[in-house]
């Protein structure tokens, strides 16, 4: 006997053993999706992936005050930002806030700073937001950084990026407590009025 997968378009899927020897045929539902089997009825539910694809994002232009990222699939658990030449016009720090159904813009447990030369500047804890310490309007920031579900809509976050017209690179940690299932990230300024005037933000999420 052998088992063959079929792809389908919607639904639940059954798995029904043949009363002779044969082919058992488990057709899945297109959509993704883990399946779990019922031991009682033998009937296997598509059910919301859990992580394996890894799926991106539309990049788009930094500009004005803010860019949003939002309909963030229930399932993901890690969520990756990226900075390609990103700079404001001012020297209020860039921040991500995370959000269920809104933007939360409180609650964040996070420190972050530069290293200079091999001292430690520009160190700060936040709490509105993850900051990403670069404090000068001139920076052009590179890199990425990423957050993830510990469970119980607790997100952690780590950063590491640097910038193209220095030598010193930025550096930060923290973690959130989030009222729900995160649907969105928000990349602002720590003041929510300096506006970016360059470079590319995308994310991947998984």
């Amino acid at each position: 006997m052998s088992l063959i997968l079929q792809g389908s378009t919607s639904g639940s899927v059954t798995l029904q053993e043949p009363a002779v020897a044969g082919t058992t045929v488990l057709t899945l539902p297109a959509t993704s999706g883990n399946v779990v089997v019922d031991s009682a009825t033998q009937t296997l539910t598509n059910k919301t992936i859990e992580g394996g694809t890894v799926i991106s994002g539309t990049a788009v232009s930094a500009s004005s005050t803010s860019v949003d990222f939002t309909s963030i699939p229930s399932w993901v658990k890690r969520i990756t930002v990226m900075f390609r030449g990103v700079s404001t016009n001012g020297t209020s720090n860039p921040l991500f806030q995370l959000g269920a159904g809104s933007v939360q813009t409180s609650g964040y447990l996070c420190a972050s700073g530069v290293i200079s030369t091999g001292n430690i500047t520009n160190a700060a804890n936040y709490t509105t937001g993850f900051g990403l310490a670069s404090g000068d309007a001139s920076n052009v920031i590179h890199g990425s950084c990423t957050f993830s579900l510990m469970g119980s809509n607790i997100w952690v976050w780590s950063m590491t990026m640097g910038a193209s017209n220095t030598t010193n690179p930025f550096y930060g940690g923290g973690s959130v407590s989030l009222s729900g299932t995160l649907d969105r990230i928000r990349i602002t300024t720590v003041n929510g009025t300096d506006t970016f005037d360059a470079g590319t933000i995308n994310i991947l999420y998984e």
